[in-house]
């Protein structure tokens, strides 16, 4: 359990990461360097946006649980 819990903490962990830079920049930041600041501030959120949004709330949400659950083995063994 504890190996499975560990895989999973990497691979959103990683994940996390490359879904972050991915979000639109709101003032300047990472993501302008690749083109992002070109960007007209008036437009609203696209669909992909907000799909973004929820996919990297979910990851943070398993991200969560693998850190509680790793913290948790780590005390009971």
């Amino acid at each position: 359990m504890n190996l499975i819990l560990q895989i999973g903490l990497i691979l959103t962990s990683v994940l996390l990461v490359l879904l972050v830079l991915l979000h639109r920049a709101k003032g300047g930041g990472l993501s302008s360097l690749f083109g992002g600041g070109m960007q007209s501030s008036l437009s609203g959120s696209s669909v992909a946006e907000k799909n973004l949004d929820r996919i990297t709330m979910v990851v943070i949400a398993v991200w969560v649980i693998c850190i509680i659950g790793t913290g948790l083995l780590i005390k009971i063994g």
